[in-house]
């Protein structure tokens, strides 16, 4: 049993960073109860890792009887999470006010972009946007060049979905104390921002250009905190930031330790860069791991989404499963007592709805009552 079990998280479907939060709540051996928006169908959706472990309900809350059910399912609930923009579950009848009315101790999880005020709480946004607006998306890229997201990992996942975890969890310790609920606003912009908190030090001490990108210590700038192709095309990462890092760089790649004794010179990285880079293409990423890998030296290939799960230390450490038929991330953090665990598979949508009404006091007349008014669906297998 997971750290989490015995705890009761109703998640409202949506997408990207809530279900994360939803998906490590569940892998932690909360129940999560997915609460699905009716008939709707997404095929981006068929195979998506966020859904293990959770129950699935379908559920009409733009109907009053739909939107009671919930409220009678959160009155032995822990924890709400929603994404909806600001003010939309209060105009429903579901905000925290008309929750705590029924259960005082919820927390009350809400997942927005710019956060629940201010000039942009209203606008639309993508993982894209909120990162453009933390200098988080300026600093990534090539010198010269466009910035280059870095996917939706800081946006969506890092700064948005971890930090409605931490929050959550936050909320649910201090309830134990208090016995009242609260509101968490995790703002995707608020964790990206969160997220650059080293770089602002950097720049405070002048040790970070704020107008340059791929020019810095950990952008790409310095010679030694790269990537770089290699004989077969390939590519490899190196790290060396520490001293004796960097003499086990310049040994092993078999550079010349006086040309490359100035490490910390930004006048000299573009032409070190240079020569590293002719360095790495004459042997291959697999005659490199052979040669670097282990080592102190700060290495490490740079592998594919597919190759990722074949590493030998991944396999190890069993830090990819199967789920559904496809290979995904297992749960994380790991715990040596209380072990996460996927407990199930993706549902079909809507599969849990006369389990979970049972275990929330509707009995079976009502249930069926409920079904043949189009109250709760079952979705059809797609």
């Amino acid at each position: 049993m997971g750290p989490l079990y015995g705890y009761t998280i109703i998640e409202l479907a949506g997408l990207g960073p809530a279900p994360t939060t939803g998906m490590m709540l569940a892998d932690m051996g909360a129940e999560v109860i997915r609460i699905e928006r009716g008939y709707q169908s997404d095929p981006m959706q068929l195979k998506d890792a966020s859904f293990r472990g959770k129950k699935s309900v379908v559920l009409d809350l733009k109907s009053a009887e739909g939107r009671e059910i919930l409220l009678t399912m959160l009155e032995n609930a822990d924890a709400l999470i929603e994404g909806y923009r600001p003010g939309v579950t209060e105009k429903m009848g579901i905000g925290p006010e008309d929750c705590w009315k029924r259960n005082p101790k919820l927390v009350y999880g809400r997942m927005t972009g710019w956060g629940q005020e201010g000039p942009l709480a209203q606008a639309a946004g993508h993982d894209i946007n909120y990162i453009s607006l933390t200098g988080a998306l300026y600093a990534c890229g090539n010198p010269g060049e466009a910035p280059i997201p870095p996917l939706n990992l800081v946006g969506d996942m890092g700064g948005g979905g971890m930090l409605l975890l931490s929050g959550v969890l936050a909320a649910l310790l201090e309830a134990q104390k208090s016995g009242k609920g609260q509101v968490v606003d995790a703002a995707m912009v608020d964790g990206a921002a969160q997220l650059m908190w080293m770089f602002h030090g950097f720049h405070a001490t002048g040790f970070w250009d704020a107008k340059q990108r791929g020019a810095n210590i950990l952008d790409g700038g310095a010679h030694f905190y790269s990537s770089y192709e290699t004989a077969d095309g390939k590519y490899i990462s190196v790290g060396s930031i520490e001293p004796q890092f960097y003499s086990l760089l310049v040994e092993l790649a078999e550079l010349d330790s006086e040309k490359f004794a100035s490490q910390m010179d930004p006048r000299q990285w573009p032409n070190l860069k240079n020569e590293l880079a002719a360095a790495f293409k004459r042997k291959t990423q697999k005659e490199w791991c052979e040669l670097m890998e282990g080592t102190d030296l700060c290495f490490a290939p740079v592998l594919s989404l597919t190759e990722a799960s074949l590493h030998p230390h991944n396999v190890e450490r069993k830090t990819y499963i199967e789920v559904d038929g496809f290979t995904q991330p297992a749960p994380a953090p790991r715990f040596s007592r209380t072990a996460s665990t996927v407990q199930h598979g993706q549902r079909k949508r809507g599969e849990d709805n006369e389990a979970v009404l049972s275990r929330f006091g509707f009995d079976n007349a009502a249930i069926q009552d409920l079904k043949d008014r189009g109250v709760i669906h079952t979705m059809p297998v797609e």
